[in-house]
């Protein structure tokens, strides 16, 4: 796949959950996806590398895919906020890497990054 043109903001959407035929239904998936904070795009316009940084991560709280809680963290003014509701609070980069998932698959970490907001911290022309 080749990007033609640069997005100014990147979403990538992780499938966190999935049909399981033998149980007639979907299943959160909680497996570990380690996102990075800082993302190269390589084979793209020009064959130039795009650079993006991650801005947002929308988190799925819950267990199953059709309940639970939806909160984020968002990097402003190079602090990151955590948003639940009406509770907005500062915290560090560290909280992004908790939404990584689990190592194991039956873990009681029901909170998963569902989908990053990157923006493009690279120079177009």
């Amino acid at each position: 796949m080749k990007i033609k043109k640069q997005p100014n903001i990147l979403v990538i959407h992780l499938k966190r959950f999935k049909y399981i035929e033998q149980l007639g239904r979907y299943k959160k998936l909680t497996y570990r996806v380690v996102f990075p904070l800082e993302l190269k795009l390589m084979n793209t316009v020009d064959n130039s590398d795009l650079e993006y940084s991650l801005f947002a991560v929308l988190v799925h709280v819950g267990s199953g895919p059709n309940h639970g809680h939806y909160i984020s963290v968002v990097k402003s003014h190079n602090h990151w906020l955590f948003f639940d509701d009406e509770t907005v609070e500062m915290t560090d980069e560290s909280m992004v890497q908790t939404f990584f998932g689990s190592a194991q698959e039956f873990s009681g970490n029901t909170d998963n990054g569902y989908i990053l907001f990157y923006e493009s911290v690279s120079k177009t022309s």
